[in-house]
């Protein structure tokens, strides 16, 4: 009997310290700190917005800054060396994922690894990009969002408001892949409407202005695609519009808050925190990159400067949003 309560005792103590031990498995699993590498292009709203968003996805996820995640947050401030020497250090310091804001740092982090996940934002194109197979399925370690605009709606929407235009401007940088796309089906939307083209565009933040100058002149409005330089060069190019009276629709919300006129666009935030849901369930382990679909914005909306409305003479109630 002796032999048989001593057994007894052991098996209880085996399995006391067994559910110990479990316990400190989870307690270590819950408190353990991961890293979130991020790579931006350039510093301007849309942007920002974009990155302040994925913060706000991950904590609804379940990963909360000063808590359970840590960002090495890298600006490239728009110069191709500076994004090489980042992405190297961000994929050398082992993150355990990567964030790429606009095509050119989601890119730049592909180009340096194969085996860390890398989750994307305000990528207009990534399979032109290269950046994955399909958006449904996109088959490497890249996955996240896109932040491709209904480009014929844009139009359609700055059309309306200068319904007797005869010839609409384009702007952008030449040298974004992301925004030579959207200005091709900008220019086919507007052919289709039997409109004339004038685009002009500027590779450097330093151009903007005087290629909106000059272009204003010209032109019965303006449309801007999710131009990286424009859209830095907001505030400048505002200012030009309301001297020139020249009405002009963007791709994104920021662009019209800092100096356009309207838009039905992104709300880089809301697109942002969508990318953020999708990395905390890679985080999580409940998703690969290579099987998790590629996402568009959920929501569009419409977005009026009511202050540029004024200063252009236009009544803003008059402005609607596109079918």
């Amino acid at each position: 009997m002796k032999k048989k309560k001593m057994l007894t005792s052991l098996v209880v103590l085996a399995s006391a310290l067994l559910f110990a031990a479990c316990g400190n498995t989870k307690q270590k699993t819950d408190n353990e700190q991961k890293t979130v590498g991020v790579l931006q292009i350039v510093q301007h709203p849309s942007l920002d917005a974009a990155y302040k968003g994925f913060k706000e996805g991950l904590a609804e996820g379940g990963y909360k800054e000063g808590k359970n995640i840590k960002f090495d947050y890298q600006n490239a401030q728009n110069n191709q060396d500076n994004l090489k020497s980042m992405s190297e250090k961000l994929v050398k310091e082992k993150a355990d994922l990567l964030l790429g804001i606009a095509t050119p740092s989601a890119q730049s982090l592909a180009n340096e690894t194969q085996d860390i996940p890398i989750v994307i934002t305000a990528v207009t194109d990534p399979v032109a990009a290269k950046l994955a197979k399909s958006l449904k399925k996109p088959g490497s370690n890249v996955t996240g969002t896109t932040d491709m605009v209904p480009i014929a709606k844009q139009i359609e929407l700055l059309l309306s408001i200068v319904p007797n235009a005869k010839t609409i401007g384009i702007m952008y940088n030449s040298g974004e892949a992301n925004s030579k796309i959207q200005a091709d089906l900008a220019e086919k939307a507007l052919k289709k409407a039997g409109v004339k083209i004038k685009t002009l565009t500027a590779n450097t933040t330093n151009d903007v202005q005087q290629v909106t100058t000059s272009l204003a002149k010209d032109v019965d409005g303006i449309y801007i695609p999710t131009d990286n330089t424009f859209a830095s060069a907001a505030a400048v190019i505002g200012e030009v519009a309301k001297q020139t009276k020249t009405p002009i629709v963007a791709g994104s919300v920021e662009q019209i808050e800092k100096g356009g006129l309207a838009t039905y666009g992104i709300d880089y935030t809301e697109l942002g925190k969508q990318t953020g849901l999708v990395a905390a369930k890679i985080l999580d382990g409940k998703a690969k990159p290579s099987t998790t679909a590629i996402e568009s914005a959920k929501e569009l909306k419409l977005v009026v400067n009511e202050e540029m409305a004024n200063a252009l003479g236009i009544d803003p109630d008059s402005i609607v949003a596109p079918e």
